[in-house]
């Protein structure tokens, strides 16, 4: 189930696509690790036109109906070494989620700041079964969308250090407040 951008539309779509070439021009693409060599080719279009058309349910599908994702990752084990593992069958699902709404909330923070509006609010794009505490206290709340916007540009593929979004699979992005 995707999440629920309730100002993806044309203007914001722009906005995303100009973050993705952004970091395209600047080497700074995150390409996940549980991407295969075919995936890390098709990565970067499925991701442009997810966000020039469509959403990350979309785009989750297509990574994996062509395949794009490795089977198996190394994993390291508590006592040293590493073992074998297959890759959750749920990887393309929160890839998806987890950079298609990395670009909304960048390409959200460039609208408001762009309207004038110094900030955006937290909030719930999708209901999950067990909501994180942190998150939950997270909802409601205003954040300075310049610092939001440079946190992200910064932090691909990692926990920005914002905490927004915070994690894969909170179900959290923003609004216009």
């Amino acid at each position: 189930m995707a999440l629920n951008y309730e100002y993806l539309d044309d203007r914001t779509r722009q906005s995303m696509q100009n973050e993705v070439d952004f970091d395209i021009s600047r080497g700074a693409l995150y390409i996940s690790s549980r991407l295969n060599p075919q995936g890390i080719e098709k990565y970067p279009s499925l991701l442009k036109e997810a966000i020039q058309s469509h959403e990350d349910a979309w785009f989750a599908n297509e990574l994996r109906c062509t395949k794009c994702m490795n089977a198996t990752e190394e994993r390291r084990k508590r006592g040293g070494g590493f073992s074998t593992v297959k890759v959750p069958i749920t990887a393309p699902d929160t890839l998806a989620e987890g950079e298609f709404n990395r670009f909304y909330v960048r390409g959200l923070c460039i609208r408001a700041l762009e309207d004038g509006l110094a900030e955006v609010m937290v909030c719930r794009g999708k209901q999950v079964s067990q909501p994180r505490s942190e998150s939950e206290a997270m909802i409601g709340k205003l954040i300075s969308a310049k610092m939001l916007l440079d946190d992200l540009r910064k932090s691909q593929g990692v926990e920005p250090a914002l905490g927004l979004p915070p994690g894969p699979n909170s179900g959290l992005t923003v609004r216009l407040p």
